[in-house]
């Protein structure tokens, strides 16, 4: 596989799903380690495999069913990622961002994205939510990034500023939506590492001294091809354990879960809340 993504392979797949639909999504989703029960509200659904659309990467990661779910939410049309791939299980950083270059050629506007990350602030708890309100691309500054190597210019520009990658206007709906049910919403900064190991007690105090709030191994990628291709981007991390900052305690993904089955409802009510608002 070449470490890049033509436009003619996007386009193909792109095709291959608009063939299979009789209304155009409006909205994209992907639902992170945990989350994917929301799909399953999706009305008059259509499911497409992702291993029906090669080269798009398959997940191979337990809690993600690895499927599009494409129909009706809310009132509105929607292409929901049923789980997503990630850069640690082998795919190349064009690979990991090809699922939101199809969105974008769908003609899709607006980006949902959620995750399970660890709680790096303190304060943060497990079953919280985090309103994503910037991020740390450690590494993107090493290199991987699925921006590297030929411009797509149908998509966007060679050097996009990410200075407002978090659309601003989706950030106070949701802020808005949390008061009104509720929901105790944490907001900061999100970190994506390469993974799959969890992180060192010394990579999350370095982590924290930099201001890093909550951190995963997903969604940069996905916001940056996002915002590149001009699309509304909200981002939504799940809280599903503390930060190992001593070194006292172990990390497992059956946690992560675990957290995710208390993290769904709450998640569930904003996203739906913000699509109506739309």
């Amino acid at each position: 596989m070449n470490d890049f993504i033509t436009y003619d392979q996007i386009s193909r797949v792109s095709e291959s799903v608009r063939s299979r639909i009789q209304v155009p999504p409006k909205i994209g989703m992907i639902l992170g380690s945990g989350l994917g029960d929301l799909a399953n509200s999706v009305e008059g659904a259509t499911i497409i495999p992702y291993g029906e659309l090669s080269p798009w990467p398959e997940s191979t990661i337990e809690g993600h069913q690895g499927r599009l779910v494409i129909g009706k939410l809310e009132g509105q049309q929607v292409l929901v990622m049923q789980g997503r791939a990630h850069y640690y299980e082998g795919y190349s950083m064009a690979q990991i961002g090809l699922p939101v270059r199809v969105m974008t050629r769908l003609g899709i506007g607006t980006f949902i994205v959620t995750n399970a990350a660890g709680g790096v602030n303190p304060d943060f708890n497990p079953g919280e939510p985090m309103l994503i309100t910037d991020h740390l691309n450690l590494i993107g500054m090493a290199g991987l990034t699925p921006l590297r190597g030929p411009n797509l210019d149908q998509f966007g520009p060679r050097f996009p500023d990410m200075g407002r990658a978090y659309d601003r206007e989706l950030i106070n709906i949701t802020r808005q939506l949390a008061a009104a049910h509720n929901i105790h919403l944490n907001e900061g900064v999100y970190a994506c590492l390469a993974g799959p190991s969890f992180e060192t007690p010394a990579d999350l105090r370095f982590l924290r001294a930099v201001g890093v709030d909550a951190v995963g191994m997903s969604t940069v990628p996905e916001v940056t091809v996002a915002h590149h291709g001009n699309m509304r981007v909200l981002g939504l991390s799940g809280i599903s354990n503390k930060a190992n900052l001593d070194g006292n305690t172990i990390t497992t993904h059956e946690e992560v879960l675990e957290a995710g089955r208390v993290l769904v409802p709450k998640l569930e009510t904003l996203i739906r809340g913000v699509i109506r608002s739309l």
